[in-house]
């Protein structure tokens, strides 16, 4: 007897299947290989030109709940009492004039004005927030606020 003549002692619970005959066709369920088997093929991924597309917001990290916005800068009123004379007008404008105030990037910063210090000047002060406590010291100097 030669190998090929060996028969198996129970029948198969299933048709035998190979390649294109049988339903499994092809890789008879076993996939493709590598990059869909070369050859010429080209397998483009067009859904990444879209994603490279859309604006990221970079280098936000681990605390990217954090806000982006840009906190307003604060001036206190004794820095005001220092750079400013009896009815002067007080904005953005005039606080980097007096150089109490730095531009950010060419640009004027919001200003919030805190209570800290006393204020004896008669002031207009516009365009700026500030505290509770600022409306109060203001208009007991005789100064109005905006």
């Amino acid at each position: 007897m030669q190998l090929h003549q060996v028969q198996r002692a129970t029948a198969r619970k299933f048709p035998k299947m190979v390649g294109r005959g049988s339903k499994r066709g092809k890789t008879s369920g076993r996939g493709t290989k590598g990059q869909n088997a070369r050859a010429g093929r080209k397998k483009y991924p067009e859904i990444r030109d879209m994603i490279k597309r859309i604006p990221k917001m970079r280098g936000r990290g681990k605390n990217s709940n954090l806000t982006i916005e840009v906190k307003p800068t604060v001036i206190t009123l004794e820095m005001i009492e220092k750079a400013f004379q009896n009815g002067e007008a007080v904005n953005p404008k005039t606080l980097i004039e007096k150089k109490v105030l730095e531009t950010l990037a060419g640009r004027i910063p919001k200003v919030k004005l805190l209570a800290t210090g006393t204020l004896t000047k008669k002031l207009t002060i516009s365009g700026c927030a500030y505290s509770a406590g600022v409306t109060a010291i203001v208009e007991k100097a005789g100064g109005t606020i905006k």
